[in-house]
């Protein structure tokens, strides 16, 4: 079922301007590779440092992109999420909390070559992306074969992915795609302490902890 937009959508996003770096538009599709290409950003410039950048994708309503925002200031984050209804909220809580090293993209995944700069991310952070159970559907997947070779794109030379999900059975077959996409998969775990270093817990992972349910983790740099 389409999601009903929210009242003033635009308005409240307009509101947002500082935070929000770029939304690609219904037209975007429409657009020659010559035009789409104008998109590219200008990291530096929107940050005014080279800290070192992570992206985070399918940020949703930026629960993870700001806590990590937050307790790590010397680190620049980028939050993508292709749900204008979605993205407007994290870019409220920005907003709100005025955190300054961080900004959101309103964009598909698929099309973050038209948004960034090539090697301009540290860390790809994939939290609880959609497992897309049916076979199917397998190449929706964040892991999966067309989005590895982006990654190689956006990463920097010893850049890192890492992946946290709830979904044993997409888990290992993440590990499996990295594996067969040029990546080494290393500090694997299907049961990923809530107090380990470095981690910010979000709703989604606190409710699945809630329930019982082991969160899996990983991460992955690509094969030199």
């Amino acid at each position: 079922m389409r999601m009903r937009l929210k009242k003033h959508l635009d308005e409240r996003i307009g509101a947002c301007k500082d935070y929000l770096l770029a939304r690609e538009g219904d037209g975007f599709f429409r657009l020659s590779e010559e035009e789409k290409l104008k998109s590219v950003i200008n990291i530096k410039d929107v940050f005014k440092n080279t800290a070192p950048v992570t992206l985070e994708l399918g940020c949703g309503k930026g629960a993870w992109a700001l806590g990590s925002a937050n307790v790590n200031p010397n680190k620049n984050y980028i939050a993508v999420e292709k749900l204008s209804n979605v993205i407007v909220v994290a870019c409220e809580s920005a907003v709100k909390m005025q955190i300054k090293n961080v900004r959101f993209l309103n964009c598909r995944v698929e099309n973050l070559r038209y948004f960034l700069p090539a090697h301009c991310a540290e860390q790809i952070a994939l939290n609880f992306s959609c497992p897309f159970p049916k076979k199917t559907y397998a190449n929706r997947r964040l892991t999966s074969k067309y989005f590895l070779e982006l990654y190689k794109y956006l990463l920097t030379e010893n850049g890192i992915i890492t992946q946290k999900t709830d979904n044993l059975e997409f888990f290992e077959w993440s590990i499996d795609s990295l594996k067969q996409n040029g990546y080494e998969v290393y500090d694997i775990t299907y049961d990923l302490d809530e107090n380990a270093e470095n981690n910010v817990v979000t709703e989604y992972e606190s409710k699945f902890r809630a329930q019982g349910t082991k969160i899996n983790a990983l991460k992955a740099k690509i094969t030199k």
